[in-house]
Order: C-alpha cells, then sequence, then structure tokens
C-alpha cells in the first residue's frame, strides 16, 4: 500500500516539474537589454496580434519583433530617467481602440476570442503592461526628435544629394475646394427621432440590459459592438452637450436624452476617476427624411449659383455656410491627409471615387454642380467643389514640389538622429540575445562582438 502511495506521489511530482519545465520553456529569457528582459511569451503576444490581423503565419517576422522589443526597451528605459511617464487613460483608450482593429480583423468578438483562446477583458489585462511600455517608448521617440526640422537650405543639398536617375514621379494632383451641407432637422421631424430613443430607455429603466439594448440599437459603429462602452475619457474628449452630462452623472445612472450634433444619446456613468469618466452610451442619429433632404439641397443650390454668378467669393461661401468641419475653415480648401505638411495638393489617385469622378470633368476656376452624397458615417447630404489648380504628372523639382521634398527631408533627417540615439544607446547598454536567433540578420547590428 505504501509502495503504491510513494509511486503515486513520485508520479505526481514527476508531472508538476514537467509542468514547470514546459511553463520555463515558454517564459525562457529571449533577449537581456539593459536592466530589462524580453520574454519568450512577450515575443508570442505580439506575434499572435500580428496573425489576428489576417496575416500568414512566418517565423522570419519573429526576427523584426524581438528587434521591435529591444528598441521599445532602450527607449522605455531612458523614458523612466527623463520621468516621461504614460497614464491610465492613454493605456484604456489604446488597448481599446486596439481590440476593436482586431476585432473587426477577426469577423467578430467571439471568434477573436475563440482565436486569442481567452475572453477580450483577460487578454487586455495581459496586454496592459506590454501597451504602457510602448506607449512610453512611442512618447520616448517624440521626445528625441520632437525638435527636428529642415532649413530651406537643407532642403536644397538634400534634394541636390538625390540620384537624378531615380527622382520620383509625381502623377496629377489638384487643389480642391468644397462646401458641404447637412440636413437640419425640425422640431417636429427630431421629435419623431426622440420618441424612438425614449422608448428605448423606458425599457431599460424597466430591466433590459443596456449592453444588449446599445448592440442592438445603438447606431455609433465604433462602440455598439462593445455594448456602447467609450472608455474613460476627459471633459475633452466629448462633445460639450455629451460632456456636460457625463460629468453631472453619479456610477450606474443614467441619464435623460441628451441631444448633440451627432444625434440623441442615452449615457450611462460606470466610474469615475478624478477629472475622467468611464462611460457608455446608446446614439440614435437625426436620420433625415425626403422634405429635409429637400430643404438642404435647395439652400446649397443658392448659394452654388451665388458663388457661380460671383456674387459670393467662394472663400467666404464655405466659411459662413459649409457643414464640413475640416476644411470649412480653410476657406472650403481640402487638405492632403497624407504626408506631415499641412499641404492642399492632392494626388488625383488619393481623392476618394465619388470626388474623383466630380473634379476630373473640371478645368481650374470650374465648379462642380451640387450632387448627393454619403460621407464616411453614412449620413447623407449635399456637396458641390471647386477645382483651384491641377499640376500636370512630373518628375520630382523643387518648384513644385518643395513641401513633399521637405518632407522627405525632414524624414530622412530625423531617422539619422535616431540611428545616432540607439548607436550611441547600444554601446553602452549591455544586450545579450538567444543563439536560437541567430539567424536573424536584422539582430546582427544589436550583438555585443
Amino acid at each position: 500500500m505504501k509502495k503504491n502511495i510513494y509511486i503515486l506521489f513520485l508520479l505526481l511530482f514527476v508531472s508538476i516539474q514537467a509542468s514547470l519545465a514546459q511553463r520555463q520553456i515558454v517564459d525562457r529569457v529571449v533577449a537581456t537589454v539593459g536592466s530589462g528582459i524580453i520574454l519568450q511569451s512577450d515575443l508570442d503576444m505580439q506575434y499572435s496580434q500580428w496573425l489576428a490581423q489576417g496575416n500568414k503565419p512566418d517565423e522570419k517576422f519573429k526576427c523584426g519583433v524581438l528587434e521591435q522589443l529591444i528598441i521599445q526597451k532602450l527607449l522605455s528605459q531612458q523614458a523612466v530617467i527623463d520621468s516621461i511617464d504614460v497614464t491610465e487613460t492613454e493605456v484604456d483608450d489604446n488597448l481599446n481602440s486596439r481590440l476593436r482593429h482586431m476585432s473587426q480583423q477577426a469577423g467578430g468578438q467571439e471568434r477573436l476570442e475563440k482565436f486569442l483562446n481567452r475572453s477580450l477583458l483577460q487578454y487586455k489585462e495581459e496586454m496592459r503592461a506590454s501597451v504602457f511600455e510602448q506607449l512610453k517608448a512611442n512618447k520616448m521617440q517624440q521626445n528625441i526628435v520632437q525638435k527636428v526640422d529642415v532649413t530651406p537650405l537643407e532642403v536644397k543639398r538634400y534634394f541636390e544629394g538625390l540620384n537624378k536617375d531615380s527622382l520620383p514621379y509625381f502623377n496629377t494632383e489638384v487643389e480642391i475646394g468644397e462646401i458641404v451641407m447637412m440636413p437640419k432637422l425640425t422640431d417636429e421631424e427630431k421629435k419623431e427621432q426622440r420618441e424612438k430613443i425614449e422608448g428605448i430607455r423606458k425599457q431599460i429603466v424597466d430591466g433590459s440590459d443596456f449592453g444588449t439594448m446599445a448592440r442592438l440599437y445603438s447606431q455609433d459603429p465604433g462602440s455598439a459592438p462593445y455594448g456602447g462602452d467609450l472608455g474613460f475619457g476627459t471633459r475633452d474628449n466629448y462633445v460639450k452637450e455629451f460632456s456636460a452630462m457625463a460629468f453631472k452623472l453619479k456610477p450606474g445612472e443614467l441619464s435623460p436624452i441628451v441631444e448633440s450634433k451627432y444625434g440623441f444619446h442615452i449615457i450611462q456613468v460606470l466610474e469615475r476617476r478624478g477629472e475622467e469618466v468611464h462611460t457608455r452610451h446608446i446614439l440614435m442619429k437625426m436620420n433625415p427624411g425626403a422634405a429635409a433632404l429637400e430643404r438642404t439641397k435647395n439652400k446649397l443650390d443658392s448659394i452654388y449659383k451665388l458663388v457661380v454668378d460671383k456674387k459670393l467669393d467662394f472663400y467666404h461661401a464655405a466659411t459662413n455656410n459649409s457643414d464640413a468641419e475640416e476644411s470649412k475653415f480653410n476657406g472650403g480648401m481640402v487638405l492632403n491627409p497624407q504626408g506631415s505638411s499641412r499641404t492642399t495638393l492632392i494626388p488625383m489617385d488619393g481623392l476618394e471615387k465619388a470626388v474623383f469622378t466630380t473634379i476630373d470633368p473640371l478645368k481650374p476656376g470650374e465648379y462642380s454642380k451640387p450632387e448627393q452624397f454619403t460621407d464616411k458615417t453614412g449620413d447623407v447630404g449635399y456637396r458641390f467643389n471647386y477645382l483651384k489648380t491641377r499640376i500636370a504628372p512630373h518628375k520630382a523639382n523643387l518648384d513644385q514640389d518643395f513641401t513633399k521634398i521637405k518632407d522627405a527631408a525632414k524624414e530622412d533627417k530625423v531617422r539619422r538622429n535616431l540611428s545616432k540615439w540607439f548607436d550611441d544607446k547600444a554601446k553602452n547598454t549591455f544586450i545579450d540575445i538567444s543563439d536560437d536567433f541567430d539567424t536573424c540578420d536584422e539582430l546582427a547590428k544589436w550583438r555585443k562582438k
């Protein structure tokens, strides 16, 4: 009997030791950077994120991941020395954004949880320390290069140093303006929309689950799949009507109907933390009917006629009437979303399809006729465009492309400054990398000779 108990105990001991050994293999140190270590599990976590975004398995990709983790360690350790910190709100916002994107890529929250083999809440907590370090490293990198700029002479020297046979060729570029009008509902039209969301609020008061109702009825595509959860935010994160109500509520309390430019909201506060509040909401947009659309079209038609007849200049027409916040305060001129400089020159192939079709037949100085369109959020409105400039395809030159060349020159200077910073840091920091990564060319420069 004693012999059987001894054998059973021995088998149990061996099993526990095997389990611990397996865990040590999973969490073994793959690199040491200064006072910090990088574990195999850190590497695997980053790799699993990459796979969750729809990428195909590639073991070589781990070489690049490990290099990024080494860089991150160097930056985050310097951030501690320089007293650069990251708030919990910043970490929460980043995590929520990542999980939304990953859920979309995976085809929904349930499929993502199945892929990760854990709940999103559990995964979020596992990722918190890593994201905290990433954000700290990002801030440190920004701190290193924030004052980097280039003079006109440096831009000229950079351009002259380029191989003339390999200068980029730019396709047609345009400067375009827009005047956008979105339908405004009358009090009677708003009443109909308000009654719908009041019915939803009543169901919640009567016991229906807020999160379930948000998933079913909220018209905010960013938060609806997450039960309306908006995470933590300060007053500046929301429109004033939303902030005014959110910061009045106590945790768990349900707001009355709140009207903002986005529509009608039901707000619930989940938690307060100093000057931050964790909220969730249900949004009901003010969907316009035929009458509201017709009023908007007629108003824009009248402004269009005044502009075309030169009785009202485009700049003031846009500033005083356009609903496009991104362009109205720039006299209606649309800024290129690409690049770091605020330039109005936009490649034709970078325009959305509907705008390209509208602009393509115009000559500089001409206006397109008002047309109905649907914006990125799914709202319907009317707009007309103005073509100010069209630049023909050409090889890069300083006269026409100074802004783009300046961007490239600045990026080159930033790269050189960062490279020097990392070289100096690596010389004075102990870095040791596991022999398992000897075949990684990316890591050769980080190895001590």
